[in-house]
């Protein structure tokens, strides 16, 4: 019988490891202190999955031709939130600190609050949480 391989790690380059791994402490993943003198750093996720990020003059030093890439993103991470109301917090707080607002929340039409943030490399980051579901009495 066959294994196939299982998904493990996204993994993401960051052009200012410091600044990127602020951002994600701030969202709250457990990433170790002193991490940014790294050129590697990752950080395990609830249920194992991990998300790492590769200095940017390391990817170079093995691939010269790597470039970012440019007209649209090619991956998204998403963060649930506790509430609508934590995703317009976050989203304040977090372009208060500086980090570009992409979109601000919105009521989505597929029943989220919804935000998106960008990472310090430009990397889409959405904040969601579902609205609450409307009960018959809500309706009129």
């Amino acid at each position: 019988m066959t294994m196939h391989p299982r998904f493990d790690l996204i993994s993401l380059v960051a052009t200012d490891m410091a600044r990127t791994l602020d951002f994600y402490r701030r969202l709250g993943l457990d990433i170790p202190a002193g991490a940014e003198q790294e050129p590697h750093v990752e950080a395990t996720l609830p249920g194992g999955l991990r998300l790492a990020w590769d200095d940017l003059a390391t990817v170079r030093a093995f691939d010269s031709g790597w470039t970012p890439p440019v007209g649209g993103h090619r991956a998204a991470l998403a963060f649930l939130c506790a509430s609508p109301a934590e995703v317009d917090r976050w989203y304040a707080d977090l372009t208060a600190d500086g980090h570009h607002g992409h979109l601000p929340p919105w009521d989505a039409p597929w029943g989220q609050r919804y935000a998106v943030l960008l990472d310090p490399d430009g990397t889409p980051v959405d904040l969601f949480a579902p609205l609450p579901t409307p009960t018959p009495n809500d309706q009129g």
